[in-house]
């Protein structure tokens, strides 16, 4: 542990000798002497493409496409589909291929407030290599990557774009292809293939952009090597001193979102090719000054402060404005969890993207909407009425939880999760219109869920047995206290909901919310199950009760705290420290406070970019549910936000001692700014 957090301390202090075009110190995360078998790749990403970095120069590990998905890998279910790799490059100099034994100084930047990767190195005594890299945030299925490369003496160098193939996909045509106009000629690398099973057609195309007048430009050549790669290869002479630059620009697509995906990836790659990369530069830098309008700025804690900006980019980079995409645990940081959607995204990622950026939580609920055919067909095949949502979705909304994991069938606070989250939109944003055509639709069919799924024996004992909690450490237990909580919750707001639009609400309502009990043990502590003994749990459950539920309160809620917290498991994931400091910073614990808050993501934090793993040692980054929890005990616990019915308020605010101010920046539909000193 103390080996980790040194290193990550390292790199955080060489950052403020590194600047990105100007931008600050304290937006930059900086990895240096990276070790090549222990690296975990940053990731830019625009909501519906991830590119993860590579310890590789000019190399990308993974490419991910948002919302397609087909049957292979883990658990015979639907797995996000890793896609072509088509933002790798290749360099020659003097005939010798550029390789990681060759080259120092190596050292990779992500600027957030760009939201760019720039890889920086040198080749021997022959070159310097600046690459930056970024999905382009205003072109959602394309990417950008600038080079440019200084000679440091006399040298033919000869960079090549490459397509590769990963191994899941099949049936690959490799194409190239020009189209010549008087004043441009637009030069065309492609690749089309078949997903797994052959539900998808997915297809890529890179172009170069040359700064070179018509008619100078180099001449490419097109290789064709084997079945998983081709290129787009040039040869250029540059004498000493001497600077080059040219971009790429690439885009991909899938029978998932056009029809013809071949087609509409060569179309999307001539588009940004003649926009020419400095108004794709200008248009993409513009779309992140809008997204960092809001922000949270801390005071006297730089580790802090780039953790928190790290949480806010990575959400922002995972999620998109007028989309029906969601969050997976891992966002488009790679293939973590198949990349299907769990209560992760309603009761952890969603509450701050929501308080900062209403309109890309709106598309997060949006997806859950679209789905709820499906959801509704599931309830039906477990005998129940109304809505019953999966425990891990895909792209159609089907249960796409492995058969071995009993999470799958069981875990039903996740329906209270999805009609809770729908409630806190219409609190924070008022849109009465969404509310009659979206909010209130899905809290009537989560109501009628809860009202079918009871199991009614009398006055304060309509049981809902045989579940799993978020302590998923307990399997099929009965009257969860989350469980019970949220089906109580998400009732009450289907009525609230039903009464601001002036229908009258089921009376059955009520009375079932009425008469879900939350146990407690005999000294008044809320008991986590029926069966629940004091043994250690994995994460948060009787305490969300006091946060982010406010079913129980007060000295309740302290002695709950107070019981619950020696119980986490150390190997427990990031988001049930955050609960934990939430509530410690509410009831004034302020060391406390801050002691969960750091422990909620400084022992996740993994090599050389300090990117968050769900559990401390863990190894599979980036974990954006953490991220979404680590950001609630920022601004709802030390920031003293609050969402109710009269929008997004501030309480009590109280920060630690190590930090001198707290601004939260452009947060709810009036873009407010706050500062707590």
């Amino acid at each position: 542990m103390k080996k980790t957090l040194l290193l990550v301390g390292l790199l955080v202090a060489a950052g403020s000798a590194v600047q990105s075009q100007n931008t600050p110190a304290d937006w930059l995360i900086v990895g240096q002497n990276i070790n090549p078998a222990n690296y975990y790749g940053i990731t830019v990403a625009n909501g519906m493409v991830g590119l993860v970095s590579s310890p590789e120069p000019m190399k990308v590990k993974d490419v991910v496409l948002n919302g397609a998905f087909d049957t292979y890998g883990r658990g015979r279910v639907s797995n996000i589909l890793k896609v072509f790799n088509f933002a790798n490059m290749n360099l020659d100099v003097d005939g010798t291929r550029v390789g990681p034994k060759d080259i120092s100084n190596y050292r990779q930047t992500l600027d957030m407030q760009k939201a760019a990767l720039t890889t920086i190195f040198d080749y021997k005594d022959k070159v310097s290599v600046r690459q930056t890299m970024m999905a382009l945030r205003h072109l959602p299925f394309s990417e950008l990557t600038m080079m440019e490369i200084t000679a440091k003496k006399d040298c033919e160098i000869m960079p090549a774009s490459v397509i590769e193939t990963p191994d899941n996909l099949r049936e690959v045509k490799n194409l190239y292809s020009e189209i010549d106009r008087s004043h441009v000629t637009i030069r065309l690398l492609t690749s089309v293939a078949k997903s797994p099973t052959g539900r998808h057609t997915v297809a890529a195309s890179t172009s170069f952009i040359f700064e070179e007048p018509h008619g100078q430009e180099p001449d490419v050549i097109h290789e064709d090597w084997d079945y998983n790669m081709h290129l787009a290869k040039f040869k250029k002479r540059l004498k000493a001193g001497e600077t080059y630059r040219f971009s790429v620009v690439g885009s991909v697509s899938s029978t998932a979102h056009t029809a013809d995906p071949h087609n509409e990836a060569e179309r999307l790659t001539l588009f940004a090719a003649l926009e020419r990369t400095e108004r794709l530069l200008s248009r993409h830098r513009a779309e992140w000054d809008k997204l960092w309008q809001s922000d949270i700025v801390i005071e006297g804690d730089a580790d802090a402060q780039r953790a928190v900006r790290s949480a806010i980019y990575h959400l922002y980079s995972f999620s998109r404005e007028g989309t029906s995409y969601s969050l997976s645990p891992m966002g488009l940081s790679g293939l973590g969890y198949n990349g299907h959607v769990f209560w992760d995204t309603e009761l952890w990622m969603y509450p701050p993207l929501l308080t900062l950026k209403p309109e890309l939580a709106k598309s997060l609920l949006e997806y859950r909407f679209e789905r709820m055919s499906m959801a509704r067909q599931n309830a039906f095949s477990h005998g129940y009425k109304g809505v019953m949502f999966p425990w891990e979705s895909d792209s159609d909304g089907q249960e796409a939880t492995p058969v071995w994991a009993l999470t799958g069938p069981f875990q039903h606070h996740i329906t209270g999760c999805v009609g809770w989250a729908f409630w806190k939109y219409y609190q924070v944003t008022g849109d009465k219109e969404w509310l009659r055509t979206r909010g209130y639709p899905m809290l009537k069919e989560v109501a009628e869920f809860w009202a079918s799924r009871v199991e009614r024996e009398g006055a304060g004992k309509y049981h809902i047995n045989n579940v799993i909690g978020a302590n998923e450490w307990q399997e099929n237990i009965d009257d969860n206290a989350f469980t019970n909580g949220m089906a109580k919750t998400s009732l009450q707001y289907a009525i609230q909901a039903a009464q601001t639009l002036g229908i009258t609400p089921d009376p059955d309502w009520k009375l079932v919310a009425d008469n879900i009990p939350i146990l407690k043990f005999p000294d008044g502590v809320t008991k986590e199950n029926r069966t629940y003994d004091g043994v250690q749990i994995k994460q948060a459950d009787v305490n969300l009760l006091a946060y982010p539920l406010h079913i129980v309160t007060d000295e309740a809620a302290r002695r709950d705290l107070d019981y619950y917290s020696p119980r986490y498991s150390p190997e427990g994931p990031a988001m049930g420290w955050s609960v934990l400091s939430t509530l410690n910073a509410r009831f004034g614990n302020m060391d406390k406070a801050y002691e969960w808050f750091v422990r909620s993501y400084k022992p996740n934090e993994v090599p050389p970019f300090g990117v968050m793993a769900e559990t401390a040692g863990g190894t599979n980054p980036y974990f954006a549910t953490g991220a979404g929890g680590m950001l609630q005990s920022v601004l709802n616990g030390f920031g003293g936000l609050e969402i109710t019915d009269s929008g997004i308020v501030q309480q009590k605010a109280r920060l630690p001692k190590q930090w001198k101010s707290l601004t939260i920046k452009g947060f709810g539909p009036q873009r407010k700014t706050v500062k707590v000193q």
